[in-house]
């Protein structure tokens, strides 16, 4: 499995590193954080590449993921989506066994 992120979500992660005048070479970050009431919770940043990051594309965008962070991750897909209110990006990670009330935090088995 690996990591991935549709068109919506790639679309408008393309639109904030240009918006910050990054480089191409540039793409997302995608981590794990102890925090929130289930335990972890989600990290996504406009990065570049660690030493030992995984490195996978999607969408012609490039996903980054540490090694621990992935044993969480693995197989999850980034969407971003707008409604009438608001919009923000969303995560399909098929790993959650428990997700909280607010929606920010996630239990793994």
């Amino acid at each position: 499995m690996s990591l991935s992120v549709t068109e919506n979500a790639a679309t408008r992660i393309r639109e904030i590193i240009a918006q910050q005048g990054l480089s191409p070479d540039h793409g997302v970050r995608l981590g794990v954080k102890s925090g929130g009431c289930s335990g972890l919770s989600y990290l996504l940043e406009i990065d570049q590449p660690g030493e030992r990051d995984r490195v996978y594309e999607s969408n012609g965008l490039k996903v980054f993921c540490d090694p621990k962070s992935y044993l969480y991750l693995n197989g999850t897909q980034i969407d971003f989506a707008r409604d009438l209110l608001n919009g923000g990006f969303r995560f399909e990670n098929p790993n959650v066994s428990r997700g909280c009330g607010c929606g920010t935090s996630f239990t793994t088995d």
